[in-house]
């Protein structure tokens, strides 16, 4: 059953944009209504597109519905991808309706190129129905243009575009704004709505957290040389199971040359302390998302482990990251940065000096 609908002003398709089961691609193609359910906005900004910059089927006859072919939809999605990136909408068109002569019949663009499935009647008039959930956008507020381009991405699905995004603000902003300024207010966004919405936007916030971790990931291996000193341990406590600030951890100490080593999601404490043991690291950092998973006698455990030999024992210190930590229950040496910004650069600290 389809109940993504549109918001108060994100109405649903008009008389003469009618969603009803689609003939043949080639032939006929889809109205107004399945495109912009397809793509991710409201039939209103596909119209709007259409009146004010000339972003319309370019076959149309008098007297019939609206009808986007291949090459049509192509041009729309290649303006979703422009604005989402922050491009002002005229600048945007006028790039994407130059593109159009370039989309054959073989074009393989993505989702938006695909015939969906006919949509029963009753479904089509639950798309068409108001919700409590309102608009299919993400409310990110008041962001940078590349977080509010991420969230847009996320709900259309579109892989390739989310990549991009989080590519180019990783390279240019740096890990750490990166996920403060983009990745996490998109994410955060995603859970209210999923929250608010129920089943209706896991899809969104997985493919989201799938693309944000494997960026991450991809940014914390993609340097080879590091510092010549002892790497810092990355672990989550036995029941936690949220690891992208773990993540964003480590590529941020990738970015700065410092060693790390990561263990992630729901360490048994026995695990995270042989491999204090085995490894010696100038610190430890692990993570709780929730204050069910706080486990404050690991952090005692681990801060008073120590090893080598007689004379000269060494120990870690110990960051507590994250919401789940109750500061005044913290061991003394324990530190419980406020940020994950703080915490990169006490970690870094740490190990350097």
């Amino acid at each position: 059953m389809v109940t993504t609908t549109p918001g108060r002003d994100d109405a649903g398709p008009s008389d003469g944009d009618s969603v009803g089961a689609p003939g043949p691609a080639d032939d006929v193609g889809l109205p107004t209504g399945a495109v912009a359910q397809q793509l991710g906005v409201s039939p209103t900004t596909v119209r709007s597109w259409e009146r004010r910059y000339g972003i319309g089927p370019a076959n149309r006859e008098a007297g019939h519905h609206r009808r986007w072919a291949r090459q049509d939809i192509a041009v729309l999605e290649a303006m979703c991808r422009l604005t989402a990136r922050g491009v002002p909408p005229g600048e945007a068109a006028r790039a994407a309706l130059a593109g159009r002569g370039s989309v054959t019949e073989n074009h393989t663009a993505g989702p938006a190129l695909r015939r969906p499935d006919p949509l029963p009647r009753d479904e089509v008039q639950a798309v068409r129905r108001p919700t409590a959930g309102g608009s299919r956008a993400l409310g990110v507020g008041t962001v940078r243009p590349e977080c509010r381009g991420l969230a847009r991405a996320a709900v259309r699905l579109d892989a390739p575009q989310i990549v991009a995004i989080l590519r180019e603000a990783v390279a240019t902003l740096g890990v750490i704004d990166a996920w403060t300024e983009v990745m996490m207010p998109a994410l955060r966004a995603a859970g209210r709505k999923w929250a608010a919405d129920g089943e209706q936007y896991v899809e969104v916030e997985h493919l989201l957290s799938w693309h944000v971790s494997t960026v991450l990931r991809g940014a914390a291996v993609a340097t080879a040389a590091t510092r010549p000193v002892s790497p810092v341990l990355l672990a989550a406590t036995p029941t936690e199971l949220h690891t992208l600030p773990l993540e964003a951890t480590s590529a941020a100490l990738a970015e700065r040359g410092v060693p790390f080593r990561m263990l992630g999601a729901a360490v048994p404490p026995r695990a995270l302390l042989d491999a204090v043991q085995r490894l010696g690291p100038a610190a430890v950092m692990i993570w709780s998302q929730d204050r069910r998973s706080a486990e404050h006698e690991l952090v005692r455990r681990v801060s008073a482990s120590v090893w080598g030999p007689r004379g000269s024992r060494g120990g870690a210190v110990v960051v507590a990251a994250g919401p789940g930590w109750a500061r005044s229950r913290l061991p003394i040496g324990a530190v419980c940065p406020r940020t994950l910004a703080d915490a990169v650069d006490f970690l870094e600290q740490t190990v350097t000096n």
